[in-house]
């Protein structure tokens, strides 16, 4: 139950960290940030940096239990 309530987590710390590296320009190096269009909407997106932040709010939530 804890990596469900970890998913959003992550997709929302992708998401901030994504828009302040992607919008000054960078790639973000191991990151690849790159522009996601979804429908008619554009945001800054990196999967590597959704499974790192997932894997760490879930082993925060693990942590707490």
């Amino acid at each position: 139950m804890e990596f469900v309530k970890a998913m959003p987590l992550g997709g929302i710390l992708t998401f901030v960290v994504a828009l302040i590296i992607g919008s000054q320009g960078s790639r973000g190096g191991f990151l690849s940030i790159f522009r996601a269009d979804m429908m008619q909407y554009e945001f800054w997106w990196s999967w590597p940096l959704f499974f790192a932040g997932t894997g760490l709010a879930w082993m925060i939530m693990l942590i707490q239990r």
